[in-house]
Parts: structure tokens; C-alpha cells; sequence
């Protein structure tokens, strides 16, 4: 098999990496350090003046860290003990045996995207960590509300659609069972728009009824196979014992408004015995913004079952029922914030692996784990996705993503460079989606 391409990286002037690492980068940590400033008041409360002094200490480690990605500075070990510390500066010495540089230090520009981008976040969390007594801070936590709170009209018309699909699900024969299937999908992979990594932590809420634009949005998606996935599911169901299991796991992205487009999914998966159990994962620590932690997971249900609406609320309801039950299952694992791609996994967490493959299907929802299956390397966009997973296989699996980066294998020849000639922006605008399918047919 040829040598995989090399990654992505900001050396590349103009690139999307390039301008994550010249532009947002500083921007989310200017909006991080405000986010602390604001909350000064309200850590003296809670603290005194311990309090007061930890909010400066973390904006000063916060500033430093703005200071060093601007001006390219060698990227440094992390400090703070810390459950993966060691692993991190294992890989951080890795990434310096790769370079064949005089000083032979990784820095900002000149290394992998996929690491720069994720040392960053974990440096945003050692720097909170390194300042009790507000080391359980969350410095993304508003907007992740603020999301939520802001796609209340498309939430209700969501939570509504589901209950009145739960009141006939009974009746519906295999060709509405999959339409339904098939339409919940969708909104799944369009929820993944709402990223706050890509604007910078600013306000990507959805504010229209994304069940009404499905039909204008098809032409977007670019590979779909949601054949394979209504094919793997529903041939489970019909041929599984009265009492087997029927596992279903989601790697989760954006708490908020996509958090609710996937628990809307999974709810389905059981109702309609598609599924009998679903297990998620999480991120351990606040991450790329918008990504879900156990604390978003639990709160966002609690805000469902509390709704005014009293469909909404039986959504909630159903939802904690099903965490209660351990229908739903939730997993944390260090090493979905680590910045290894995830071909490295049956070596660097084999426990995860294992786990993974009890799975029949498992769905990866958003870019960053679209990067990190596929390495975030320059592979030609004809590349099939199988050899772009580099052996990555623990069950069938399924990428859903809404493209947000430069980097899209699995497509038809010319394809891509057909959409490059009309539009240079369609790999990192979010416009265009993918369902690509990954196991035996």
C-alpha cells in the first residue's frame, strides 16, 4: 500500500489550517480570557479573594498561550499532572523526532494542524487546572447554553415531530419506517452545522425548521450511504433473537443544537427497534468550543424535560429514562482529547478499541472526528475512505459531517475538482455534507 500523504499543516500560507492558526486560534482565546474576565465577580463571590487571584492567573497563562501561536514560538511540554499529561508530552517528543529542523522544535506553523489545533484546547485546560480554586471552570460553557437557548423554536419543532412519529410508529410498514429514518438522519448531519470552534466561539445557533429544508438540502450531500446503514439495521432487526442485542454507539460532536439532533436519532433507533441499546462518548474536558462533555450531556436533557412545552417535556423525560435504565449508556474517555489520529488507538487506548467493538454500528458525528478517522492528511479526494482510515476498522462505522476543513476522500473522479472550480470555499463553508460508510455490505 503507497505511504499515506502528509498532513495538513499551516506552513501551507492561505490554507484553512494556516488562517485557524493565524486568525481563530487568537480569536477563541481573546474570547476565553474575556469570558474569565466577566466572571470575576462571581468567582469572588464563590472564592474571595483566592478567587479573584486564580481568574488572573488563568488569564495570564491564557495570554502567554495567545502570545506564543502568534508569534510561532517552539510548542512547549504541559506542566500540570494531569490524567494524559505524559502521554501529550510523549507526542509532543514524537512530533519533534519527526522534524529534521537545527533547533528541531515543533512550532505553531510548522507542525500538524490536527496537533496545533488540539494542544491548544488542552493548554486552555491547563491553564484553568493550574489556577484552583476555579480549576472546574468552563470557559466555554456560556456559549454552549447560548446555543441552546437560541435554537429553542427549532428544538420544539424537532421534540414535536418526534412524539407525534412515536404516536404512529407502530403502524408505519418498512418504507416509512425508513423514510423517518432517513429524514432524522438528515437533520443529524445538518445539526452538525452548529459548530462554535468555526466562528470562533461567536453565536451558531439554529433559527430555522431544518425538517422543512431536507428536500433543498439533498444536492449538498456528497456521499450517501445511508442505504448501508438502513441495510445493516433493519436486516439486524429481522433476523436477531427476541432477547439479543442490537448495539448502536454515536462519538459525539456539538452539545446544543446538534446534541438534541442526535438524541432525537438515537430515541428513534430504540422506539422503532432499530437499536435496543445506545452508548455515547464524550469529552472529558471542555473542548474545540462546542463539544460535548458529560456536564452538557446531562444538562441539555434536564433543560428538555424542564421545557414549558409539554412534548418537548416528555422528551426530556423519555431521555433520562433512558440514561436511568441504561438503555442510554454515556463514556468518557481521555483519548478523544488527545491529538492522535484514530488509526493509533488500538495501540494507545486498547480498553476504548475493545469497547468500540461491541458495536454493530458506530456513528461518528463532525469534522474533527472526521479528521482525526482520516488523519487529516492531503489525500487525493478520490481516495477510497477504508485505505483513508488506515486500519481503523473496530465495527462498521459511519462518518456523518458537515465538511469544515480541507480534506474529503471517497468521492467520485472529478468530483472534487469540479467544486473547487465552482467553489473555491465548499471543503470549509459547512455548506456541503457526507454519510460515508465504512464495512461489510
Amino acid at each position: 500500500m503507497a505511504a499515506s500523504p502528509p498532513p495538513l499543516s499551516g506552513q501551507d500560507e492561505g490554507s484553512f489550517a494556516y488562517l485557524t492558526i493565524k486568525d481563530r486560534i487568537p480569536q477563541i482565546l481573546t474570547k476565553a480570557i474575556d469570558t474569565l474576565h466577566r466572571h470575576k465577580n462571581e468567582m469572588f463571590e464563590k472564592h474571595g479573594e483566592k478567587g479573584i487571584e486564580a481568574e488572573k492567573k488563568a488569564i495570564s497563562l491564557l495570554s502567554k498561550l495567545r502570545n506564543e501561536s502568534q508569534t510561532d514560538k517552539p510548542i512547549v511540554p504541559l506542566v500540570e499532572k494531569f490524567a494524559d499529561t505524559d502521554i501529550w508530552n510523549q507526542y509532543l517528543e514524537h512530533q519533534q523526532g519527526l522534524l529534521n529542523d537545527s533547533d528541531g522544535k515543533p512550532r505553531w506553523f510548522y507542525s500538524p494542524w490536527l496537533f496545533v489545533e488540539c494542544y491548544m484546547y488542552r493548554r486552555i485546560h491547563e491553564a484553568v487546572i493550574q489556577s484552583p480554586p476555579i480549576d472546574d471552570f468552563d470557559v466555554f460553557k456560556e456559549s454552549k447554553e447560548q446555543n441552546f437557548f437560541e435554537s429553542q423554536e427549532s428544538i420544539m419543532a424537532l421534540c414535536i415531530h418526534l412524539r407525534e412519529l412515536m404516536q404512529i410508529i407502530e403502524h408505519l410498514d418498512e418504507n416509512q419506517l425508513k423514510d423517518e429514518f432517513f429524514k432524522l438522519l438528515q437533520i443529524s448531519l445538518w445539526g452538525n452545522k452548529c459548530d462554535l470552534s468555526l466562528s470562533g466561539g461567536e453565536s451558531s445557533s439554529q433559527k430555522t425548521n431544518v425538517i422543512h429544508s431536507l428536500e433543498d438540502l439533498k444536492p449538498f450531500i456528497l456521499v450517501n450511504d445511508m442505504e448501508h446503514l438502513w441495510s445493516l439495521l433493519s436486516n439486524r432487526k429481522k433476523t436477531r433473537e427476541k432477547a439479543s442485542i442490537v448495539r448502536v454507539d454515536i462519538v459525539l460532536d456539538n452539545s446544543g443544537f446538534e446534541l438534541v439532533t442526535d438524541l432525537i436519532l438515537v430515541d428513534f433507533l430504540l422506539s422503532s427497534n432499530l437499536a435496543t441499546e445506545i452508548h455515547f462518548y464524550g469529552k472529558m474536558i471542555p473542548w474545540f468550543v462546542s463539544d460535548t462533555t458529560i456536564h452538557d450531556f446531562n444538562w441539555l436533557i434536564e433543560q428538555v424535560k424542564y421545557s414549558d412545552h409539554k412534548w418537548v417535556s416528555e422528551c426530556g423525560a423519555n431521555w433520562e429514562n433512558y440514561v436511568k435504565t441504561g438503555r442510554w449508556v454515556y463514556h468518557d474517555h481521555i483519548f478523544w482529547t488527545l491529538p492522535h489520529e484514530f488509526c493509533a488507538m488500538s495501540q494507545v487506548a486498547p480498553d476504548l478499541y475493545a469497547e468500540l467493538q461491541k458495536a454493530h454500528l458506530i456513528l461518528f458525528k463532525g469534522d474533527l472526528n472526521y479528521r482525526k478517522l482520516t488523519g487529516d492528511r492531503k489525500w487525493e479526494f478520490t481516495v477510497p475512505f477504508h485505505q483513508a482510515l488506515n486500519g481503523f476498522h473496530p465495527a462498521p462505522l459511519c462518518s456523518i459531517r458537515t465538511l469544515k476543513a480541507e480534506i474529503q476522500v471517497g468521492l467520485q473522479p472529478g468530483q472534487g475538482e469540479q467544486l473547487t472550480a465552482s467553489e473555491p470555499n465548499w471543503l470549509t463553508a459547512g455548506k456541503y455534507g457526507v454519510f460515508q460508510f465504512d464495512g461489510p455490505l
